[in-house]
């Protein structure tokens, strides 16, 4: 009987832990009603008398980015937000645009797996495992290749080649979350201890603090 009951304990975590991801939606569709003033773990359902097809539409991915930054991309994102029949369905997708030799700078998105798909251009792409290994698994893409970046993890795209690059990548969550590892790390408000920095990144406190301020 213990035995039965270890078991089935077993079973609940085991099934808890692989459904980790955006809750499966309850009907057909629940419709973000961006006007509702309650708080929940997504958006309000709005009422499905109200619903039309302009409710799952999006229109503006055929159209380039701004890509005149530091880092040289910009990432224009399709979520519950442009597309209201997203909330509860857990899936967005981004475009993607690089300059020439621009980068997507490491992050990582705290709740999706992302699969991304070259539409233009060379890139090459990578993710770092966790500690300890903290291994670099990267390649070169081409058009029409396809590569997976595991939920977490931090990744990076670059552009190789010498005009502009664009990608498209589907997230299995309606709101992923992007950590900029540079971002969090130098330019949280307020900032995280220059002292704490220092020793984590072995580098003098001057050093931090030009990177801070750039951030």
């Amino acid at each position: 009987m213990a035995s039965q009951f270890l078991l089935l304990a077993f079973l609940a975590i085991t099934c808890a832990i692989a459904s980790a991801s955006d809750p499966s939606s309850l009907q057909d569709f629940c419709v973000a009603d961006s006007k509702a003033s309650v708080p929940v773990n997504g958006f309000v359902c709005k009422d499905s008398k109200l619903v039309d097809a302009n409710d799952f539409f999006f229109s503006g991915l055929h159209l380039a980015g701004n890509t005149s930054n530091a880092v040289g991309s910009r990432v224009t994102p399709v979520n519950a937000v442009q597309i209201p029949g997203l909330n509860t369905l857990g899936i967005s997708i981004v475009r993607i645009d690089y300059a020439p030799w621009g980068i997507n700078p490491p992050h990582t998105h705290p709740r999706a797996t992302e699969v991304l798909t070259v539409l233009e251009g060379s890139l090459k792409v990578g993710f770092v495992t966790s500690n300890p290994e903290n291994r670099l698994i990267t390649k070169v893409l081409q058009k029409g290749d396809v590569f997976v970046f595991p939920v977490g993890l931090v990744h990076f795209q670059q552009n190789v080649g010498y005009g502009n690059a664009v990608a498209i990548a589907a997230l299995n969550s309606q709101n992923p979350g992007v950590i900029t590892v540079a971002n969090a790390v130098f330019g949280s408000k307020p900032d995280i201890s220059a002292d704490i920095l220092a020793k984590a990144f072995q580098v003098d406190k001057n050093t931090v603090y030009n990177f801070q301020s750039k951030f």
